[in-house]
């Protein structure tokens, strides 16, 4: 069945979406590449280096993933010195986890290539692109879930 102009725009807007992430993460699977990391591994890598402390229950809700593909995964970063876990002051039953040196370094390496490929995208595109790129992100997620996301990410500039 033909597809009507809006639906091969939309078709269009979907196949982008997956060739620019494909583009966009390839710097950092290379680097992951390199410590037989994934990008699970870059996930949590990112979200405890911007969440300095954050809990295991936490990330799991960030990442949305079964405990046991987190454990594996942390496990692997724990062990090779990217990242720590600390049992929490308060309440001892916490894991609260930290970047280590080497898993802040991690996350330079990795994030420093997308900052220019996003920064580059942004200045292609003109003035007003970010708003827009924003607005189009946000109306991506489920409605439920723009609250949280909006202040995961805005939490550092408040």
């Amino acid at each position: 069945m033909p597809q009507t102009d809006t639906e091969t725009r939309l078709t269009e807007a979907i196949e982008l979406l997956f060739f620019g992430y494909r583009d966009f993460i390839s710097d950092p699977d290379a680097i992951l590449s390199a410590y037989e990391f994934g990008r699970a591994h870059h996930r949590v890598v990112h979200f405890v280096g911007r969440n300095p402390g954050i809990t295991v229950a936490e990330l799991l809700d960030i990442l949305r993933i079964t405990k046991q593909s987190l454990a594996r995964v942390l496990r692997q970063l724990i062990e090779r010195g990217f990242v720590e876990q600390k049992t929490g002051e308060k309440d001892r039953r916490q894991r609260r986890l930290y970047l280590t040196r080497e898993g802040a370094d991690l996350l330079h390496r990795l994030v420093a290539p997308q900052r220019e490929r996003v920064r580059k995208a942004l200045s292609a595109a003109g003035a007003g692109s970010e708003d827009a790129w924003r607005t189009v992100m946000f109306a991506l997620l489920n409605e439920e879930n723009r609250a949280e996301v909006e202040h995961l990410i805005t939490k550092d500039s408040k």
